[in-house]
């Protein structure tokens, strides 16, 4: 093996502190069995903002409509396990193949163009799909949503339970398998060049790198990524609904890797855990305007930075 193969491979590998916090998450529902509906949530969340962290942050792509395919995979589940097969496993696996297809197809206008193009066909997509969904009703249950479904157990053992629990490790099982997967991605030279068409596009071709093709292929496996979040969704509440393809949860996902930060998979993660926390500690607090101290701590973090923002005692520095 090559210097420069072991050296990717060495990178690939997950640090030690990095087990030692997936330990951690995943006994969490044991821990905290009262907020494991919470947790569920979060974990959702956190691996569609690694979704959109895989063409946004290394690739360059941005997007206002990334819930398109989180929307179609929330449904493409849903309506296997309605009508064809209640296995959450199975379901996934469809889920991820239809918002990959999605994603293909959709990458060929996607791709062309300037950033802004980008953003408004990206949203533009968003916005069919989810008044496709409201016009055929009889078959996704239109405003009221797709009700009566019911999943059987993981691994034909484990029944989902009404306190979350099961759906909790399933969703941190499925989020830890695609992190595995993405550090052999981003580390390998298929994910360096993404940041090199990142960082300079036109360069990236002229050293032979087909920037199109690659563009495609990643744009392809974060749909597919994003649709196993939106299964999971249905597959742990039994219910979807046109809310799946809403603005606002492309415009979460945006604030939480501002939060978390682009270019690196924590980010997402980071960014989900501290955006729903926050959710759900003001909008407790005070209902009505959770926006605004939500909005405040989003521009501290953009004056301050998110390090020394985590670190009081350098305000008073220089940055």
């Amino acid at each position: 093996m090559s210097s420069v193969a072991k050296s990717l491979a060495a990178l690939a590998k997950p640090r030690w502190w990095e087990f030692a916090v997936w330990a951690m998450l995943l006994c969490l529902p044991f821990w905290m069995p009262s907020h494991a509906l919470l947790i569920s949530e979060i974990t959702i969340i956190a691996l569609f903002a690694m979704s959109l962290d895989l063409i946004l942050g290394y690739s360059g792509i941005v997007s206002l409509g990334h819930a398109a395919f989180f929307g179609m995979g929330a449904y493409s589940s849903a309506l296997f396990a309605k009508h064809i097969n209640p296995d959450p496993l199975l379901g996934l696996v469809v889920a991820g193949a239809v918002t990959a297809v999605l994603g293909a197809v959709c990458s060929l206008s996607v791709l062309r163009g300037s950033d802004l193009t980008r953003l408004m066909v990206t949203l533009g997509v968003a916005l069919l799909l989810q008044e496709l969904a409201n016009k055929l009703d009889f078959i996704t249950g239109g405003a009221d949503g797709l009700q009566g479904v019911v999943m059987g157990p993981v691994l034909g053992r484990f029944e989902f339970d009404l306190f979350g629990q099961t759906a909790a490790w399933y969703a941190l099982g499925v989020t830890l398998l695609v992190f595995l997967l993405l550090r052999q991605v981003v580390q390998s030279p298929f994910g360096f060049s993404l940041k090199t068409i990142r960082d300079n596009p036109l360069r990236a071709q002229a050293i032979g790198i087909s920037v199109h093709a690659r563009l495609i292929a990643v744009y392809t496996l974060a749909a597919a990524l994003a649709g196993l979040a939106g299964g999971l969704q249905a597959q742990t509440t039994g219910f979807a609904s046109l809310d799946v393809f809403g603005f606002d949860r492309s415009a979460d996902v945006l604030l939480m890797l501002v939060i978390g930060g682009t270019g690196w998979l924590w980010g997402g993660i980071i960014g989900a855990v501290v955006f729903k926390t926050l959710h759900s500690l003001i909008s407790a607090w005070t209902p009505q305007y959770w926006t605004f101290w939500l909005g405040l701590f989003l521009v501290l973090l953009m004056l301050l930075g998110r390090e020394r923002l985590l670190r009081p005692w350098t305000w008073g520095r220089r940055a």
